[in-house]
């Protein structure tokens, strides 16, 4: 690893890479290895590996006591929760979603027949404009689905006034907020329910995984029945389901990531710390924040390139790249600009500025707890010397 200190430093420019490794994105943080070996142990002593054990039963308890929250129903990953919580929930027809999110919140309904709905974005938040929403309401509506992207909040009494308005379901594609608050309250407990993601360059990992959180007795249990075929007792089919069953081994991961859970977000705070230092004063760049007064994990370090800024977004990550940091565009260029959505809708766009504005504007940089100040330095170094260059 080495300190960018003028244009000639730059890999681009013929120079050695500033890091011999990639710099990843996403790298996954990881709790004590001797517990989970301790843990994967048990489980193969015990013969039970998948099939809600222990191990699982564990975890769940432990997540939803973590959220403060009733149930916490466990799955295989973070698409088939929302799968799973969309049709638990009786959703048809139409159901209103950002564009800028994960292609999975779209698929989720895609997969079931259902139509998503693209609705804009609030560009300084980069979440649900309810005002948005409310244009896109049609008779065939049936719900919303929020999406907490980079653990931020949402605008949830307007979607829940919405709502309540139009006889519709809302919950929350929480995907990026395990371990966030809300005024104080943690999620999970907002709408009918919210779909967590455990995948392995999330903050808070099973190696794959993901739950649905809720308060609601009856809709918990359907869930539970809906992800084992729908199995109630030995024999007994009572409702139609799939596999979406959490195995043991990706429960002990979990187990061990939450006993280890202080320190990642240690760590991801204070390496958000040092990047708004690093970054302060760079023009046309703007840092997202983070809302101190509530609950955060600060994985998500987000910054986006405005025209005031002297290189452009690409620029700035083309030469990042050169220095083997692997920086991100997140999400562009918006689920409606992919397939089959592009086709199926080809002029969404006409009432999503903001998202275009917003996935061409932002980068994300490397965090987490393989990360620390002098790597942050380096990164910043990489985008401060290459704008300072081009200005």
């Amino acid at each position: 690893m080495k300190l960018i200190q003028t244009p000639q430093d730059l890999a681009i420019n013929g120079a050695t890479p500033a890091f011999e490794q990639p710099l990843h994105v996403g790298r996954p943080n990881i709790g004590s290895r001797d517990a989970f070996l301790k843990f994967a142990e048990q489980i193969l002593d015990r013969h039970w590996l998948s099939n809600n054990g222990p191990m699982v039963q564990e975890f769940e308890q432990r997540v939803a006591d973590y959220h403060d929250v009733k149930h916490c129903v466990a799955m295989c990953n973070g698409t088939v929760a929302l799968e799973i919580a969309i049709r638990a929930l009786g959703l048809e027809g139409e159901v209103i979603i950002p564009s800028y999110t994960f292609i999975a919140t779209a698929h989720a309904l895609h997969w079931q027949a259902i139509t998503p709905v693209f609705a804009d974005i609030n560009p300084a938040t980069h979440t649900l404009d309810p005002e948005a929403v409310r244009c896109m309401i049609t008779p065939r509506t049936t719900g919303i689905i929020g999406v907490r992207l980079w653990g931020r909040s949402v605008p949830v009494e307007a979607l829940q006034t919405i709502a309540d308005e139009h006889g519709l379901k809302l919950m929350f594609d929480s995907a990026h907020a395990f371990g966030c608050s809300y005024k104080g309250t943690m999620v999970g407990n907002f709408g009918a329910c919210e779909v967590l993601s455990f995948h392995a360059t999330k903050f808070f990992n099973t190696f794959e995984g993901g739950a649905v959180l809720t308060n609601d007795d009856k809709l918990a249990e359907t869930m539970r029945l809906m992800r084992n075929f729908g199995f109630s007792g030995m024999d007994n089919v009572i409702h139609p389901g799939t596999n979406g069953k959490m195995i043991e081994i990706a429960a002990a991961m979990g187990i061990v990531n939450l006993d280890a859970i202080t320190g990642m977000v240690e760590a991801n705070r204070s390496n958000y710390l040092v990047y708004r230092e690093e970054l302060s004063g760079l023009p046309g760049i703007r840092l997202l924040s983070y809302d101190e007064s509530e609950r955060n994990n600060y994985q998500y370090v987000v910054i986006e390139i405005s025209e005031e800024c002297p290189a452009t977004r690409d620029q700035i990550i083309q030469s990042l790249h050169a220095e083997n940091i692997l920086a991100r565009r997140y999400f562009w260029p918006g689920c409606h600009n992919m397939k089959p959505y592009r086709e199926l809708y080809p002029h969404a766009g006409l009432v999503l500025p903001n998202t275009k504005q917003v996935a061409d504007r932002v980068v994300l940089l490397p965090t987490g707890t393989t990360v620390d100040a002098g790597t942050i330095q380096t990164v910043t170094s990489v985008i401060r010397v290459f704008v300072e260059d081009k200005a």
